[in-house]
């Protein structure tokens, strides 16, 4: 008998977007806490509220709904740092842009930074075959649009003279380090640190960083003008 606190279970007719949905949603949990091979469809059909017959039906194995969550990731990622990259703003401003949507995106799904690390290790190991895919058709266009801004502010005397190979890595490393590590600075820091008001100051203080290693101050700027000359 289904009581009114009762989830309906999903199924495939009238409703097939929905039922994918929810599959990609639950697996990305099991996935990010127990990786490819601890994961249990089981687990991931239950938690979806679908039969495990239905979750075939839309992944025919375990690797290719690991090789979903991967796209289903990565690709609502890319979507949200391109549209910041994309804008038409100053070379400054779209890269603040672009922390600020890549941290609420972490922020926002602090599980996947775990997911993520699970598939590096296993990379470097040398047993993804997810890997090349998630470079070319994820890592590679946001890295090249960010090199770009990069070389644009450097051109135009608004950012010191970075190598964007390095620049673009630490970035990504200032956000989701405290996301990966949020039980250490729980335990070393004494406080919650995916409290809103703690994410919030982190969100800060990245900025922060970021303004303080790229950007040139306009009297940084007049005082190199006027050593070089006429």
């Amino acid at each position: 008998m289904k009581t009114a606190s009762s989830k309906p279970r999903l199924g495939s007719r009238g409703q097939p977007e929905e039922s994918r949905a929810a599959i990609l949603k639950a697996a990305v949990r099991e996935f990010a806490e127990h990786g490819i091979a601890g994961a249990r469809t089981d687990a991931i059909a239950q938690a979806a509220h679908v039969n495990k017959a239905l979750l075939y039906y839309y992944f025919k194995d375990k690797e290719t709904l690991y090789g979903a969550v991967l796209d289903y990731v990565f690709s609502n990622l890319k979507l949200v740092v391109l549209q910041a990259l994309q804008s038409e703003s100053a070379p400054r401003d779209k890269v603040l842009a672009y922390v600020g949507a890549y941290f609420d995106f972490i922020a926002g799904n602090p599980l996947y930074p775990k997911l993520v690390q699970r598939e590096m290790m296993r990379a470097g190991r040398g047993g993804s075959p997810h890997l090349k895919h998630i470079v070319e058709e994820y890592f590679r266009p946001i890295y090249s649009e960010v090199s770009q801004i990069l070389h644009q502010g450097i051109a135009a005397g608004e950012f010191r003279p970075v190598d964007p190979l390095h620049f673009v890595p630490s970035i990504v490393a200032l956000v989701v380090f405290y996301f990966s590590t949020a039980p250490v600075m729980q335990i070393m820091a004494q406080f919650d640190p995916m409290a809103p008001e703690r994410v919030a100051e982190r969100r800060a203080a990245v900025l922060d960083f970021i303004s303080a290693a790229l950007f040139r101050h306009s009297g940084q700027r007049q005082k190199e003008n006027a050593s070089e000359g006429p």
